[in-house]
This record gives C-alpha cells, structure tokens and sequence, in this order.
C-alpha cells in the first residue's frame, strides 16, 4: 500500500503517501565504508562488528552466522536491504546476551534484589481485591522478594492475606503459598525471600508455622531462631524460600498504637500521566512532609501488646531466618553496624529522603553488611510508585515497588533488573561495598564516561496500532524522549524534533550524557505521538541498563506502558562511549 485514506467527513478524504523503512543516509555511509560493489562480504560484516558495534572478539564465523541468517539472494555478503534487516533484526538487540554473568557468590546484602510490595493487590491500596495473581505475575517476571501483610481471618481461626484497615478483600495464605511454590523459580533459580508484615496472635503464628512447613518445607531455609551473623550467598540459596519478618519478642515492647492517623493524606494522591508521572530528582523531593505520614512499616512497629499476654510461638519463630527490625533510639541506633548479627531494616521513602540528607555515608556503611528495604509512602493509594535510585545509590538491596501498576518509576525497575541475566539480582557495584572508603552519595564525581545515542528511526506502530489510534484524520506526529536516570549530576531527558504525518519518523538526531557514576544509571527511551488539542499520546518506552548496553548500532524494541514488549514497534539507534 502506498497511500493511506483518512475519511474527514462524509464528502472529504485525506490522502497520504504511506513511509516506507528505508535505511537512513547515515547507515547508507556505513555501508559504503564496509562494502565493495554493493556487496558488504564476510570480511567486510567481521571488520564491522569489530570497528563499529565494539565486538572485539567477533570472528569470521559469526559473520557468517549473520549472513546466513538474514534470507537474500548473495550468498557471499549482504547488500544495503539485508544489512539494513539484519541491523534492524531481533538479532541485533541493545543488551549483551550475557546470562547470569555477576559473581553470585557474596553475601545477600552484596545484591540489588528485584522486590514487590503488597505483592497480592490486583489496584489500588485501598479497595482492590487481594489475589494470588499478582504475586503469579510478579514472580514470572523475575520479582524475587514478595511481600505479604498477613491478618486474623473474620472467625479469628485462621490467617488471610489484606491490606489491613482498608476495604480490600482477603485471599487465604494457605493460597499465596503454594502459589508462590508452584512458580518461585519459573523466571531464575535465585532465592526467593517472603517479607511478613505479620499482624497475628501466637496460636495464629504457629498456625502460619505449620503452613509453611507443610506448603514449602523441602524448599524453605530456615537457619534457626538465632540470628545470622553474615548473609548467605545468592548461589548458595538457589532453589531455596527464605522467610524475613520480626521475630515474635519483637512485639514485647511494641508500644500502643497511634490515635490519629492522617486521614486527609491516606486519600489522596497526585494522579499520574498517562504514562506516569515524570521521575522526581534525587534532592529531597519529600522531606518537608515527612512527618505527617504514619505508614505501614510505623504502624507494625506500634502494633497493640497484647502478643505480651500469650505465649510465643517458637515454631514460627524458627522459620525466621533474615531477622527484621527497627531498634529504638533513632536513625544512628537503626543504622548501627553490629559485626556479631545482620539484620533488615525498613524506612519509607520519605524517611529515607530524610535520612539521606543527614546519614546519608551511615545508610551506604550500614547497607555493606545488612539489609535495607524501601517502601512506597503510606499516601500513594493509587498503587504509584517513587524514584529508586535514591534507594539503590544508598546501597538498598530491596527497594520495594507496587507491581500491580505502570509508570516512568516502575520503568526504571524494570530496567534495572534486566541486567544480570535478569535472575533478579543485580550486584551491587565496587564503591558500594568499599569499607575502607564507603561512598559519599551528596559528593559529585568527576565525568567517568560520556554517553552519545543517535536516535536514526522507528517502525512498527503502523502494525500494532489501529489506523486511527493517534489520530483520527491523519498518520501520527511522533517524537522521541531519550534520557538517564542515575545520581542527580547525571539525570535528565532530552526531546528530538516532531515530525508529522509519518508512521516510519525518521529523526537522525544525536544527544550526549556525561555520567558520573555509569554503574547505577539507566537509559530512558520513550516516544510520544504530539496532540495539539489534548495530552500527548503514548508510542511505546523502554529502559536498559548502562553497564550492559552494547555499543554500536542496534535494534531497541519498545515496550507498552506496562512493560509488556510490542510485537513490532522499534527504534533503530547508535550507542557510543566516548572518554571524556
């Protein structure tokens, strides 16, 4: 089809000439430079995996291979269109098919640990039903810590999982549990940790014990009830469930619960794009009302005495093996190193954003050896989600995200965690766990490495996408994102010129980054189609990994606002590292 119809009214038709994909002028010079006669030949396509895609161990024979793949008449080499289809092929991604390459051989507290929270709501926090499926969803995509708020059923004789205090309705533990058996190790053999928010009375506790053991007991580690003095490995831990909750004499000296909580906040949240939010800097965003939050983690550290009138369960407390906590005396007792017990602890994201400012090289020492988790604050009742790079650049191994929804937040995680294999842990990077000099994340580095994307083109809409969906009268106005999320100094996005009436946008546009810390950042891509009258439309997004992007010209798929990949659409872009 050449031409495209657009019915503007029952007597007017709009005609336009339908883009074909058509290698651009700059692929056209590559070409010229590696061929002769029209023919790029086997040594050609070796010399340019070697020169421009930075393949320095490419051979002949994988020359060949791609040759061989891509179907044309030359046997011999590839003309422009075979190059063109090969450059813009599913074999030519922008990640290095590496597996799990990282050293999987340190302990817990050495990884970035992929992690859900309230892993069993189906939408929102306060009125979604409470389901196994998220937690089956999650867990297929390579989510490796799932976290259940566990409560008295209404008989008082056995134990769901909800939301406390709000209208969500219960699913059964006995049925999240062998969910999560059934499909702990369907995306990576790596250990899977359930994170307790455990509001129940001792008899329900050894009733919880038993379930365990009867649901996952071959697969459980379980330790003991004596705290470990350094974490396990990864590795060591394949194939295997760990529980991490407070042990039951936690609640001895739990103090009353609250009176008031704030209302007001708890119902409101800011709404999202419809694509999510724009991802807040790293500077503070929530200090201000920190203290007019009480969230989940607060409330379960003031839960009611009334376990001090019972008798433990020692049972249940055997199956504790990562042992959680908040110590009394503030942020230096909480952030205490003890180098004879690890332990979890857990903030908010805001009291992480308070913390970060005044323990900021403390939080990093504590991370070394022990766990920090992450939660979302108590007001985001949407199931939204914050910025987890102020968690991973303090070292927090589990920064805990809301699966459920989308957004540029969630993005991010799923960016993070398709490094590494995507097993769901993602070493953490040297300086983090340097105890000689522990990293200072308010100090700037100097320009480690600069970063040039080319954005050449996109394709594919016009086969996933109804004709009208952008638009009713006319082909879309696409333009391109391209961005870093990482430290503050290194953060940003930048915007490609519109063009209109183009289902094939071909921008040829170059932009630079200069990264101070290349480790922890992430690329941002996203394309939006321009609406003169209403909120720009969503074209498609992706976010990869800095330390396993390939360089060189390559293939980038996009991916739907919930991270599910489309069937066709694409960029084609060029990754440069350039020295500064």
């Amino acid at each position: 089809m050449s031409k495209q119809t657009y019915r503007v009214c029952f007597c007017f038709r709009r005609k336009f000439r339908l883009a074909v994909s058509e290698a651009p002028e700059e692929i056209k010079k590559v070409f010229e430079q590696y061929s002769e006669n029209e023919i790029m030949s086997v040594d050609g396509l070796q010399r340019f995996l070697v020169e421009v895609q930075k393949e320095d161990k490419a051979t002949r024979e994988d020359a060949q291979k791609i040759i061989d793949s891509v179907k044309h008449f030359h046997r011999k080499g590839l003309n422009l269109e075979a190059f063109f289809k090969y450059l813009f092929g599913d074999i030519n991604p922008p990640l290095a098919s590496l597996g799990v390459h990282h050293d999987m051989s340190a302990p817990l507290s050495h990884y970035f640990i992929y992690t859900g929270h309230n892993s069993y709501l189906t939408g929102n926090q306060l009125s979604s039903d409470c389901s196994d499926v998220p937690i089956i969803n999650a867990l297929k995509r390579g989510v490796r810590v799932i976290e259940l708020d566990i409560w008295p059923n209404s008989a008082k004789d056995n134990v769901d999982v909800l939301h406390g205090r709000t209208l969500t309705t219960p699913v059964e533990l006995s049925k999240c549990l062998r969910s999560i058996k059934e499909h702990a190790f369907v995306a990576s053999d790596y250990p899977v940790i359930i994170t307790l928010e455990d509001h129940l009375t001792p008899d329900l506790q050894a009733k919880v014990a038993e379930m365990v053991t009867q649901t996952i007991g071959d697969v459980l580690f379980s330790p003991g009830s004596e705290c470990l003095k350094e974490f396990p490995s990864p590795e060591s831990l394949k194939k295997r469930i760990i529980i991490s909750t407070k042990p039951p004499k936690e609640y001895l000296e739990a103090k009353e619960v609250k009176d008031k909580e704030n209302d007001s906040e708890r119902g409101k949240a800011s709404d999202e794009e419809a694509w999510g939010k724009e991802v807040p800097d790293l500077k503070g965003s929530h200090v201000a009302d920190y203290k007019n939050d009480l969230d989940e983690e607060d409330e379960e550290n003031l839960e009611d005495g009334d376990k001090s009138q019972h008798t433990l369960a020692p049972e249940y407390k055997r199956l504790i093996a990562i042992h959680a906590g908040k110590p009394k005396g503030g942020l230096d007792e909480c952030l205490r190193v003890d180098p004879d017990k690890v332990t979890r602890v857990s903030l908010s994201e805001q009291e992480l954003d308070k913390a970060a400012v005044t323990h900021g090289k403390q939080i990093v020492r504590f991370t070394q050896r022990n766990i920090l988790r992450v939660y979302p604050k108590g007001i985001r009742v949407d199931s939204s989600n914050y910025n987890p790079l102020i968690g991973w650049t303090h070292g927090a191994q589990m920064v805990a995200f809301n699966m459920q929804g989308y957004g540029r937040s969630l993005w991010l995680m799923h960016g993070m965690f398709k490094a590494n294999g995507g097993c769901g842990y993602v070493k953490k990077p040297d300086f983090l766990l340097n105890t000689n000099e522990v990293f200072d994340p308010k100090v700037k580095s100097s320009v480690k490495t600069i970063l040039k994307v080319t954005v050449y083109m996109g394709e594919g809409w016009y086969y996933d996408f109804k004709h009208t969906h952008f638009d009713a009268y006319s082909p879309p106005d696409f333009y391109a994102r391209v961005g870093i999320a990482g430290v503050s100094a290194d953060s940003g996005m930048k915007k490609t010129k519109t063009l209109e009436d183009n289902w094939v946008p071909s921008w040829n546009e170059e932009f630079e980054f200069p990264l101070t810390v290349p480790e922890l950042a992430l690329l941002r891509i996203e394309v939006h189609e321009y609406d003169m009258s209403e909120k720009d439309d969503f074209g498609g997004q992706t976010c990869l990994p800095i330390s396993e992007l390939r360089s060189g010209i390559r293939a980038v798929p996009l991916n739907s606002r919930k991270g599910d990949k489309y069937n066709s659409v694409k960029l084609l872009m060029r990754f440069e590292f350039i020295t500064p």
